[in-house]
């Protein structure tokens, strides 16, 4: 019995021993490996260049036209060197310095953690209306429009359009005498819509009046197509850089419609006559024509 018990205890410690081998076994491979990767990811993150940025103000919630901008509505973020925006403030100093009074608005809705760019905010204690979105020698010039000549709707501040008129032309000059539709302005950029000129407008609008930036000959010109005819506006699209040439449609063109040539003139047939005395009275008589 003791025989058997001693037996069965040499095999147990066998069996413990083994098992002690192989799990030491395993711990050791286990930690080679990690040990392995721990370097391979040392040796990766060697190689990977460190991209330099710079800070960026950046909006801290969705900003709308008008607003006034603060300190409270920004904050600083890290940015790539290589991919700042161009206009974009990279100090608060910058964007609020001290030796400039008056606040900041906002020119275009922004929303949360878009870079503030000098375009979208006016300048220091400029007034976020019409005047800051003028360029120099330009004028701001509005007139009627409806459901279809305003493009159903869908303009919005900062589109682009182009303006055709249509009217009568009287005169004696080529042209005159018949309606006609005329291209007479292109790319001109919509400032205002009704009494709204920020960009941020959702839904669809059915304007009475836009207002466009202009210099003072187009204004002169939109002017007198309004008070001697109608204008339509045709929205131009957001890759339409293409020129247009000048477009002028009458009634004529649009249909294919030909002028008729006059009808040549009837010859009349020429008769030749000889007065004859026949006592007291005068005969013609019909002889053939010589000439």
């Amino acid at each position: 019995m003791r025989a058997v018990f001693g037996l069965v205890l040499i095999v147990g410690l066998g069996l413990a021993g083994g098992a002690v081998y192989l799990a030491r076994d395993y711990i050791a491979q286990y930690q080679d490996q990690l040990a392995r990767e721990r370097q391979a990811t040392k040796d990766a993150l060697a190689n990977v260049k460190t991209i330099p940025t710079v800070e960026v103000i950046v909006s801290n919630r969705a900003l709308k036209y008008g607003e006034p901008l603060t300190a409270e509505d920004v904050r600083i973020v890290n940015w790539p060197e290589g991919a700042i925006p161009d206009g974009a403030f990279v100090g608060m100093s910058d964007l609020f310095p001290e030796d400039v009074k008056g606040d900041r608005f906002v020119q275009r809705a922004m929303e949360k953690d878009e870079a503030i760019l000098a375009v979208k905010v006016t300048n220091p204690g400029q007034p976020a209306g019409l005047i800051s979105r003028l360029k120099k020698g330009q004028r701001a010039f509005a007139f009627r429009v409806d459901v279809a000549s305003g493009v159903s709707g869908f303009l919005r501040p900062g589109d682009l359009v182009d303006v055709y008129w249509t009217g009568s032309v009287s005169g004696d000059f080529e042209g005159g005498g018949g309606e006609i539709t005329r291209l007479i302005q292109t790319n001109i950029e919509l400032i205002a819509v009704d009494q709204t000129a920020g960009s941020d407008l959702t839904g669809t609008t059915i304007a009475r009046t836009v207002t466009v930036a202009v210099t003072p000959e187009q204004v002169a010109a939109l002017a007198q197509a309004q008070n001697t005819g109608r204008m339509s506006l045709a929205l131009v699209g957001a890759q339409g850089d293409t020129v247009t040439s000048a477009v002028e449609v009458d009634q004529q063109k649009l249909l294919g419609l030909k002028t008729l040539e006059p009808a040549p003139a009837a010859v009349k047939e020429k008769i030749c006559t000889v007065n004859t005395r026949r006592g007291g009275e005068i005969v013609k008589t019909e002889i053939p024509c010589t000439n």
